[in-house]
């Protein structure tokens, strides 16, 4: 490694994972190997495939510090709503990593569903979920995932058992309060949807603006066989912040899956998503808006994997690109032999609203199968000049012209959001960013 990255594994170094009395001796091996794996390996560059486009190197700049329970600052539950509204169902809260129950509230949950700290989970049932907690660095690893397998202490757990509806939205919150020092957290959830199961799941990240800090989150969802789950993720970090996430999703046969990101925050953000159709007849609908402005570096890999025959997958990502920012997309369907029947469609498209916006796209297809249907696409353009002239000519200020043109370009992605209080907190944010445009609500 350079002396950049034992520099800042050295601050990390007194998070590193100890023999824990509450662990048994599977994980504690288990962690300690994965810390030892990223001081082997390093970090990634851009010389690696799968992170070409994530810039890791302003990551490592920063002399982080372990976030631990006592560095919490005391946040009001007023202030939680404050900053990541208020959808009208439970709200799980987790501060720079650990569970927050004080903050917390079960509302509207049936009392035989499940949420508690991660933390707690394991203590009562570690050897049920060990497996999901080593899974996405067993299978598919890299530095940011082992740092997470080894330094996670703590997050949400949703548990939903078989037949059982929920009706509001579960609403996790992840926050980051550094107090002044810059503070990299490992928060860790774990979400399980038992058979012919509905719900839907939000999660936010957020935090205080002009906090230096790190987020490595990963989310695991599992669907059993006839579930439906509708997921949300909203990257507003702070500008100052960097976020790299993964969002592991397992689906059993005749499920359904929809995700919607929407990534606005962070200085270098990396959201990977993972979904695999493991069984006959899964479906699966991937949604993302991304808005990188100033410098900001908005990374968007996806990796599709049908696994199993007459599995349907539809894949739709924007990006709008202002100032210096820069966005990527990274899209990649895998059909699996024997998955036949496979229906996938993947498209990216990207606006880009300065001379110095950048953006990268790379749209994949790995097929290893008879009798499927894929299809994609990427397309990267600015605004249409025609349309503009035509709303001047109608009295419309030029930058006014602009922005509404701009807000309609995200509208198709925002009309997507079937949660209306968060579609409409979202509506508001965009338009924001967008320069004020009036939205109707």
């Amino acid at each position: 490694m350079s002396s950049t990255e034992n520099a800042f594994l050295e601050s990390l170094s007194r998070g590193e994972p100890k023999r824990n009395g509450h662990h048994s001796g599977w994980l504690n091996e288990f962690r300690r190997s994965a810390f030892q794996w990223v001081a082997e390996r390093g970090f990634p560059t851009a010389k690696d495939d799968a992170w070409k486009y994530t810039r890791v190197a302003p990551i490592l700049e920063v002399p982080f510090e372990p976030a631990e329970p006592a560095k919490i600052r005391r946040l009001s539950a007023g202030a939680i709503e404050q900053i990541a509204g208020d959808l009208g169902g439970a709200r799980l809260v987790v501060v720079n990593g650990y569970f927050a129950p004080e903050l917390s509230s079960r509302k509207k949950l049936p009392a035989e569903v499940e949420v508690m700290s991660l933390a707690a989970a394991i203590g009562e049932d570690e050897e049920l979920l060990a497996p999901f907690l080593s899974r996405p660095f067993r299978e598919q690893p890299h530095t940011f995932t082992a740092l997470s397998a080894a330094l996670a202490e703590d997050g949400a757990l949703v548990r939903i058992p078989a037949n059982t509806t929920i009706e509001e939205p579960i609403h996790i919150v992840f926050v980051s309060d550094t107090g002044g020092s810059p503070l990299v957290s490992h928060p860790r959830s774990l979400v399980f949807v038992g058979a012919n199961s509905r719900a839907t799941i939000v999660e936010s990240y957020v935090g205080i603006l002009g906090d230096v800090y790190l987020t490595n989150a990963v989310t695991d969802i599992v669907l059993e066989e006839g579930a439906v789950v509708e997921h949300y993720k909203l990257q507003n970090e702070a500008e100052t912040a960097f976020h790299i996430a993964l969002l592991d999703v397992r689906q059993g046969r005749g499920s359904r899956f929809s995700s919607h990101s929407l990534a606005l925050g962070a200085s270098t953000a990396r959201h990977e998503v993972r979904v695999k159709l493991e069984a006959e007849g899964a479906e699966v609908i991937l949604n993302g808006l991304y808005m990188p402005r100033n410098e900001q570096h908005l990374d968007n890999p996806t990796t599709i994997e049908h696994a199993a025959p007459h599995c349907t997958s539809r894949e739709l990502y924007k990006g709008i690109v202002d100032g210096c920012g820069r966005g990527s997309f990274d899209g990649r369907i895998i059909v699996r032999p024997g998955a036949f029947k496979t229906d996938a469609s993947q498209t990216n498209k990207n606006l880009l609203l300065s001379e110095s916006a950048q953006v990268d796209t790379r749209p994949r297809l790995e097929i290893f199968a008879d009798d499927v249907k894929c299809t994609h696409g990427a397309a990267v353009g600015q605004l249409d000049e025609d349309a503009v002239f035509y709303l001047r000519s109608r009295g419309v200020p030029h930058a006014a012209a602009r922005n509404l043109l701009t807000y309609a370009f995200a509208s198709e992605m925002l009309s997507l959001l079937r949660v209306e209080t968060l579609r409409s907190r979202v509506e508001k944010m965009v338009a924001w960013r967008l320069g004020g445009v009036e939205v109707a609500v």
